[in-house]
């Protein structure tokens, strides 16, 4: 025992001090788990300050090297599978270059920073001017990032061109704000707490539109700029992770990030051919069942086009999502024995970033800000967000899927802040994937035509396998992955371009959810036949999000252990 004592001593003092190396070097990670010692700033992400990076995480790796994982006590045994993994990636990543490509068609460093106002818990003078010193740290911090994609340009390392033509439209509404109070920058003086004097607080807001005015418009003009005038007309032509300067290494490294599997393209090619296949033949079924009179062409042209499958005012939308997120509610004592103690919202995803952002997406609130998580739905272009998919979505995003899952994990103050903190694609997305699937059981799905959205959503997630290691490996051309996703799923067409042009741009991301999911399902049919009659399926998903985001391998060493434990 003194062994192991020791042993996890060893590891806890380096698991401890790297995690408040990387709050140090990450401020608004810092922030967002509630730490605010560096509130005043905003990450530094020049080259120079990458491969220091890299240099402290190689060293961190050789350290952990010294410490044999059979000596550390169960509970540190997973905890150490879990950093070498977390580490090895943030490594691998710095080492095919990935910090040049700061942006891709989904998201981006100018858009993501539009989160700041509610990244902190505004209080104090102090929370206010911290915030105020944050907002002119933004020019430096866009300097660097246009300095990184400037060393891409000359590497080659770049997003592809096509997928960036109308992607200025975040920068465009922060460029053309006509009043500083209008930006949403500004949204957090616009009611201040009694406890701050009338004199202070006039004095905050003018210090906040002189930072806005003078620094944050200023930094996103010159983004758009030198996106207009640089970057998109150097950007390159192909589209495949494959033709990147050492592409082969970075796909790989993309897929074992974002998958937790060394699994070649080919296989996950293969799987994904395979369950397109066998969605189809369940897609089939319904049709027959609901006595359409045309083929499965025909099916998905009526389903895109008939009034009665589209919101008619973004209200209606939103109100339809809290219908179902409230009748998922009442189900979920009977499917899970822990739920979160967090609450989440409903709202519309922010129109400067709606055009070319997905259906729904989920953010958790920040450490600390009191807040809840939100369910953004898209509400813009209605006759391309589809009701028949909304169940589907809605237990992706909210509960019992991203929500539920990120809740629990934040909630579970015994881990250890690396664990904590850190999203693993393929368990969350897959979790959520397979929430999907779990509202068949909930009899979330009430009409032939949601239960098809629910399979198209899963067919989309099968097509991603196939579309995303046939760009990015097999020589796919974009027009080859919008046709397969348009003859095989029922998305909208513009969902089907925003999509496509996001696993062009976002290279192996997509493989994470339907690889997951079908793990999740994996596990469950092996417990439910070695259990038998003594299978809980309370239990089964109290298990698999009891250790918060995990590899893939350690989720199934947890349940054969769950198993074990419940014969």
């Amino acid at each position: 025992m003194a062994q192991a004592q020791s042993a996890d001593d060893k590891f806890r003092a380096l698991y401890e001090r790297e995690w408040n190396w990387r709050l140090q070097e990450s401020p608004q990670l810092a922030t967002n788990v509630g730490v605010h010692d560096y509130d005043t700033r905003l990450e530094s992400v020049t080259e120079k300050t990458q491969l220091e990076h890299k240099r402290y995480l190689q060293d961190v790796l050789k350290q952990l090297a010294t410490i044999d994982r059979a000596q550390l006590t169960p509970a540190q045994q997973v905890n150490y599978a879990i950093y070498k993994d977390q580490i090895t990636n943030a490594v691998g990543s710095i080492e095919v270059q990935d910090y040049l490509l700061p942006l891709n068609s989904d998201s981006s460093f100018y858009g993501d920073l539009a989160q700041l106002p509610q990244s902190l818990n505004f209080a104090t003078i102090s929370d206010y001017r911290n915030y105020i010193a944050r907002l002119n740290d933004v020019p430096r911090y866009f300097d660097e990032n246009i300095e990184l994609m400037r060393l891409g340009i000359k590497r080659g390392i770049t997003v592809p061109q096509v997928v960036l033509t109308g992607r200025d439209a975040a920068l465009r509404g922060q460029v053309e704000i006509k009043q500083t109070s209008d930006s949403g920058f500004y949204a957090p003086f616009k009611k201040l707490p009694d406890s701050i004097s009338a004199s202070d607080a006039e004095q905050l807001r003018a210090e906040a539109s002189k930072a806005i005015h003078d620094h944050v418009i200023p930094a996103y003009a010159k983004v758009l700029k030198f996106m207009q005038n640089e970057y998109v007309s150097k950007a390159r032509k192909s589209i495949a992770a494959y033709a990147l300067p050492n592409g082969k290494n970075f796909y790989q490294q993309q897929i074992r990030t974002y998958t937790t599997l060394n699994l070649s393209p080919e296989e996950i090619h293969a799987i994904g051919l395979k369950e397109v296949a066998r969605i189809h033949t369940e897609m089939e079924t319904i049709i027959k069942d609901v006595k359409f009179s045309g083929d499965f062409a025909a099916f998905l042209k009526f389903l895109r086009t008939d009034p009665q499958f589209y919101a008619k005012t973004p209200e209606e939308l939103l109100m339809r999502a809290s219908w179902i997120a409230k009748r998922i509610d009442a189900q979920l004592p009977h499917f899970f024995g822990k739920l979160p103690r967090q609450p989440f919202g409903i709202a519309p995803v922010a129109p400067e970033i709606a055009p070319f952002y997905t259906s729904g997406r989920y953010a958790g609130a920040a450490e600390g800000s009191h807040a809840a998580g939100f369910y953004w739905v898209n509400t813009y272009d209605l006759p391309s967000r589809t009701l028949y998919t909304l169940p589907s979505l809605t237990l992706h995003e909210s509960a019992p899927g991203h929500h539920t899952q990120g809740a629990l994990a934040n909630e579970q103050g015994e881990q250890p802040p690396f664990r904590r903190y850190s999203y693993i694609s393929a368990f969350g997305e897959g979790w959520a994937l397979y929430a999907e699937h779990l509202g068949v059981e909930m009899g979330i799905y009430q009409t032939p035509y949601e239960n098809f959205g629910r399979l198209t959503y899963e067919m989309w997630r099968a097509c991603r396998l196939v579309v995303d290691t046939g760009m990015h490996a097999k020589g796919w051309t974009r027009e080859q992955a919008l046709a397969f996703m348009h003859d095989n799923t029922a998305l909208s067409e513009h969902e089907i371009e925003t999509e496509t042009d996001r696993y062009i741009s976002w290279p192996g991301q997509a493989l994470s959810y339907k690889l997951g999911e079908l793990k999740i399902r994996e596990l469950r049919a092996s417990a439910e036949k070695q259990l038998g009659a003594k299978f809980d399926i309370r239990a089964f998903h109290d298990a698999v999000l009891s250790l918060g985001s995990v590899p893939l391998p350690l989720l199934e060493e947890r349940i054969n252990a769950f198993i074990a434990e419940s014969h």
